[in-house]
């Protein structure tokens, strides 16, 4: 009869990059059993957003994710614009979809070099992060910001494609066309990083399915599904984007760490693509239908009932649902589904079966952004009881934690009122 042992993987792990504990079961190195535990960095996000008016919560989408805060934001503006019946000008919905593309490039290079830094690839990662900055100087001279850009708005965007930024964005392309292809080949075609991702934290295309797997680590599988195909937003329509899968480049799909490695650095090829697309087709006119918040607030007023957003971000599918009710401070609640929420679930299908070392390079092979996907906290986990919260005892546990949170920085921070 073997023995087995339960060790943990986090919170804190030199290849995790947010914090998350994976307790992971194991008969020697093998792993047979896994249960994962978030919960270390939610932060009330969508709580705060109560009782503010939509413009104020703009802010707020922005900054649930430091990667994909362009995706977070216009989700939330578009389920705001759905709601309100707010009209996006051609022009503004072509800028919002660079913006997006150039978010998916930036967010797939990060990913790509720490996955070769967590297989202890170091001359690729660092080769991945130097190759990141280019589309990291396109955003900041769009934007002025290389993290939340402040480039959204409702009915459109505050910032146009001049000459000068143009120019930069097909410098761009050409670079990442003649350097991205042997970062790739470099990667794909070293025997140690085949045999590092190969048939590792795999993920059939059946269990995909099962536990809803969405974005590259769906694709990853052999699913044909992206939101920019099956439910074309802004622009997307116009491009004719078709998902990018395994079997299409080599002939089955094994949905292990290199399939979604490759889904990755293929889809950074479909948005130079369509990045080009944008500027060759960028149409003339505005590109926001109300520059003056004043007026978009006074129409935002009359706004009442729910509406809802949905977008192919970086990571997948990320929803946004907003409820508001006619008046001043009128965002009654807001709910996100990022996508890390979808993708974490099969964490546990994965591991099963694989080498207590690869368990971080499973977890960062779904590209998991924890701060997104930490919505709730489940606070008694050891009593393993299940219960309905109804919405009045959920708003009054959570202004009681606000205000134990209030009373201890009172006690602790000078100035906050109570003896130092």
């Amino acid at each position: 009869m073997s023995t087995t042992y339960t060790i943990p993987v986090g919170p804190v792990h030199v290849g995790l990059k947010e914090p998350i504990t994976a307790w992971l079961e194991l008969e020697g190195e093998r792993i047979v059993n896994a249960r994962v535990r978030p919960g270390a960095i939610h932060r009330g996000i969508e709580f705060m957003a109560r009782e503010r008016n939509p413009i104020q919560v703009i802010y707020l989408s922005e900054r649930i994710c430091g990667i994909c805060s362009f995706s977070h934001v216009i989700c939330f503006i578009r389920a705001v614009e759905d709601l309100a019946q707010m009209n996006v000008p051609v022009r503004g919905q072509y800028i919002r979809s660079l913006v997006l593309e150039l978010e998916r490039v930036h967010s797939h290079l990060l990913w790509s070099g720490v996955a070769c830094y967590t297989i202890g690839f170091d001359s690729a990662f660092h080769l991945g992060m130097q190759m990141r900055e280019r589309v990291m100087d396109v955003l900041e001279l769009l934007s002025g910001n290389r993290v939340n850009y402040g480039v959204a708005t409702f009915g459109g965007v505050r910032w146009d494609v001049t000459p000068e930024l143009e120019k930069a964005l097909r410098g761009m392309v050409r670079y990442y066309r003649q350097e991205f292809t042997p970062f790739r080949e470099i990667v794909m075609e070293d025997p140690v990083a085949q045999a590092r991702m190969r048939n590792v934290g795999v993920l059939t295309r059946d269990e995909a399915v099962r536990y809803s797997a969405v974005g590259p680590t769906a694709r990853a599988s052999g699913l044909r599904i992206d939101l920019r195909k099956s439910s074309p937003y802004e622009a997307y329509a116009d491009f004719d984007v078709e998902p990018v899968v395994p079997q299409d480049y080599f002939g089955e799909a094994h949905g292990d760490v290199l399939d979604r490695f490759a889904v990755r650095v293929l889809e950074v090829y479909q948005s130079l693509d369509i990045i080009e697309k944008i500027l060759d087709g960028l149409p003339e006119g505005p590109f926001v239908e109300e520059a003056n918040l004043n007026k978009v607030m006074a129409s935002l007023k009359k706004a009442d009932g729910t509406g809802w957003g949905i977008i192919e971000a970086p990571r997948g599918d990320d929803t946004h649902i907003v409820s508001l009710k006619g008046g001043v401070d009128n965002v009654l609640w807001w709910k996100v589904r990022a996508p890390t929420y979808a993708n974490a679930v099969s964490w546990p299908i994965m591991f099963r079966g694989n080498e207590l070392a690869d368990a971080p390079l499973i977890i960062n092979s779904i590209d998991p952004c924890i701060s997104c996907m930490e919505r709730m906290l489940v606070t008694d986990e050891r009593e393993y009881r299940s219960e309905v919260v109804t919405r009045s005892e959920l708003v009054k546990r959570s202004r009681q934690k606000t205000f134990e949170l209030g009373s201890l920085k009172s006690k602790y921070v000078p100035g906050g009122g109570a003896e130092q």
